[in-house]
C-alpha cells in the first residue's frame, strides 16, 4: 500500500490558485458593487434634476459646506438661495432632500410616508418602538390608544406637579448663585427639572432626582435615565398586579389624578386587546425622552432669548406679576392669560426649534405645488430650522420680534413647526407648551437674567437643539415683594 505525499511546491502551486481565484472573485464583487452605486447615482441625479443645489464632490458630497456643528449656519445661507428645497450630498450614492418650504411641508406631513429609519434606528434600543419610532397601522393603533392620555382633564394636574419642579430647581439656582449674578450653565439644570417632572407625571413618582449634591448635573442626568429605565419596568409590572386584585381598577379610576402609565394600563384596542409589557415600556420611555430632553431644549433656549432681549423679559414679568403676584400658586387657568409671555415662547421657538429636522423616507412619488417632483424611495428632511429661517416665510427671520404671534396676525398654516404637523404632530404638543409657560413664568418672577457675553451659545443641531459651549446666563435675584413687606 502506498501513501501519496505532496510536494512542497505542488502545495504552494495550489494554495496560490486558491489565492488568485479568492482575489479574483473579490474583485469581480467590488467591480459589481461600484457598478451598482455607480447606476444608482445616476438615477438620483436624474431623479434630483429638477432641484439644483450647491457644486459636490462626486464622492464626499458637500461634506465641505458641512464642517462639524456648522450645519445649521450652512442651512440658513441655502434657503436663502434655494429658498423651497435643496439636496445634500452626504456622500456618492447617499442625498437627503432638505424642505423647507411651507407648501412643501403640507404636502409632506399630509402624507404617511415612514421616517427615516436611518435617522432614528439607533434610538430602538434606548426607547424602543414606540409613537415616535412605530409606522403604519400600528402607528395609527397607539396614537389611538394614547390619545386620552393628552386630555386636558389628565393634563390639568400636571401643572402643579410642573410648578413643584420647577421650584426645586429655582431654589437650587438661589443656594449655587448666593448674593452674587454669576454666570450659571442652565440647560443641565433644566434637563434635570424636565426628567424631574416626567417621573412624576408619567408614574406618579414621590420625591425629587433633582436633589443630588454627590455629583454634577451632566453625570446626574446620565444615571438619572437610567434609574428611570429601571424604575419604568418595576412601576409596570406592580401597577399590572393591583390591577388584578378584585376591585383595584376601581380604585386607580377614582385617583385624584390619572399618570400616563395609568391610561396605559386601562386603554385597549378595537379588538379589545391591551399593549404587551415590551409596547408599555417603549411608550413610556419614549413618552420621557420627547418630554424630557426636547422641553429641556425648549425652556433653555426661550430663557436665552429673554435674556438677550431685556426689554421683552421685563414686559413677560410685569404681565406675569399682575396675574400670579409672588408665584406662590400657578393653575391651569393661568396659562390661557399671559398672552404676551406666549408670543414670546412662540418667538423663541422659532428662532430655536427643539426639534429641527424630521426624516421621512418617500413611499411613494410626490408632486409638489409648484410642480417639482420627487419619486418613490427618497429621503427628505423637513428642516424645522430652515422653514423658520426662511425670509420668504418670515421677515427679518434674524429677528427677535414676538409680534409676529400677535392674535389676528396671518400666517401660512405650516410656516410655525415647532411640534411638527399632520397626524403625526407631537400628541404631546399642549404638555410641552404648559411646562415651557409654568417654568417661564415662575422664572422670571424669581429672577432677571442676563446673558454671559463671554460665552455665547452655538446652536448645534442634533435630536434635539443643543449649544456646543452650554447655555449660560447671569441670574439676579429679584427682591420678593412679601419679604419687602414683612421688613416694613
Amino acid at each position: 500500500m502506498s501513501v501519496s505525499v505532496l510536494s512542497p511546491s505542488r502545495l504552494l502551486g495550489g494554495v496560490s490558485g486558491i489565492l488568485q481565484a479568492a482575489s479574483l472573485l473579490i474583485l469581480l464583487l467590488l467591480l459589481i458593487k461600484a457598478a451598482q452605486l455607480y447606476l444608482h447615482r445616476q438615477w438620483l441625479l436624474k431623479a434630483l434634476q429638477q432641484f439644483p443645489c450647491p457644486p459636490s464632490h462626486w464622492l464626499f458630497g458637500h461634506i465641505q459646506e458641512f464642517q462639524e456643528d456648522q450645519e445649521l449656519q450652512q442651512i440658513r445661507k441655502w434657503v436663502e438661495t434655494f429658498p423651497s428645497a435643496c439636496p445634500r450630498w452626504l456622500w456618492g450614492g447617499k442625498v437627503r432632500v432638505q424642505l423647507y418650504d411651507p407648501d412643501y411641508m403640507k404636502v409632506i406631513l399630509g402624507r404617511s410616508d415612514p421616517k427615516s429609519h436611518g435617522s432614528y434606528r439607533f434610538l430602538a434600543p434606548w426607547i424602543g418602538y414606540g409613537l415616535l419610532l412605530l409606522n403604519g397601522q400600528t402607528w395609527f393603533q397607539h396614537r389611538r390608544m394614547l390619545t386620552p392620555a393628552f386630555h386636558y382633564d389628565i393634563l390639568k394636574p400636571y401643572v402643579g406637579l410642573m410648578a413643584d419642579s420647577v421650584r426645586v430647581m429655582l431654589d437650587k439656582w438661589e443656594k449655587l448663585l448666593g448674593q452674587e449674578d454669576s454666570p450659571l450653565e442652565v440647560f443641565q439644570h433644566v434637563s434635570l427639572m424636565t426628567l424631574d417632572t416626567i417621573m412624576k407625571c408619567a408614574f406618579s413618582h414621590q420625591g425629587s432626582i433633582q436633589v443630588d449634591s454627590l455629583t454634577s448635573a451632566g453625570r446626574w442626568t446620565h444615571r438619572a435615565c437610567q434609574l428611570a429605565h429601571q424604575y419604568t419596568d418595576q412601576v409596570i409590572q406592580l401597577r399590572k398586579a393591583q390591577l388584578q386584585k378584585e376591585g383595584e381598577l376601581e380604585k386607580i379610576k377614582r385617583k385624584r389624578h390619572l399618570d400616563f402609565l395609568d391610561i396605559l394600563l386601562l386603554a385597549k384596542m378595537e379588538n379589545g386587546s391591551i399593549l404587551s409589557d415590551k409596547d408599555l415600556r417603549a411608550e413610556v420611555d419614549t413618552f420621557m425622552f420627547e418630554g424630557h430632553d426636547t422641553t429641556a431644549s425648549g425652556i433653555s433656549w426661550i430663557l436665552y432669548a429673554l435674556a438677550t432681549h431685556p426689554k421683552h423679559q421685563e414686559r413677560c414679568r410685569e404681565e406675569i406679576h399682575g396675574l400670579l403676584g409672588d408665584g406662590a400658586s400657578i393653575t391651569w387657568n393661568h396659562l390661557d392669560q399671559m398672552p404676551y409671555t406666549t408670543m414670546c415662547i412662540k418667538e423663541a421657538l422659532r428662532l430655536y426649534p427643539p426639534v429641527p429636522g424630521i426624516g421621512r423616507e418617500l413611499s411613494t412619488p410626490v408632486t409638489f405645488p409648484d410642480g417639482r417632483s420627487l419619486p418613490k424611495g427618497i429621503m427628505v428632511v423637513l428642516s424645522i430650522y430652515g422653514l423658520h429661517y426662511n425670509p420668504k416665510v418670515w421677515p427679518n427671520p434674524e429677528v427677535f420680534d414676538p409680534f409676529r404671534f400677535a392674535p389676528g396676525s396671518a400666517q401660512h398654516s405650516h410656516a410655525f413647526l415647532p411640534f411638527s404637523g399632520g397626524s403625526r404632530n407631537c400628541i404631546g404638543k399642549q404638555f410641552a407648551m404648559n411646562e415651557l409657560k409654568v417654568a417661564t413664568a415662575l422664572t422670571l418672577l424669581r429672577f432677571e437674567l442676563l446673558p454671559d457675553p463671554t460665552r455665547i451659545p452655538i446652536p448645534m443641531a442634533r435630536l434635539v437643539l443643543k449649544s456646543k459651549n452650554g447655555i449660560h446666563l447671569r441670574l439676579r435675584r429679584l427682591p420678593n415683594p412679601c419679604e419687602d413687606k414683612d421688613q416694613l
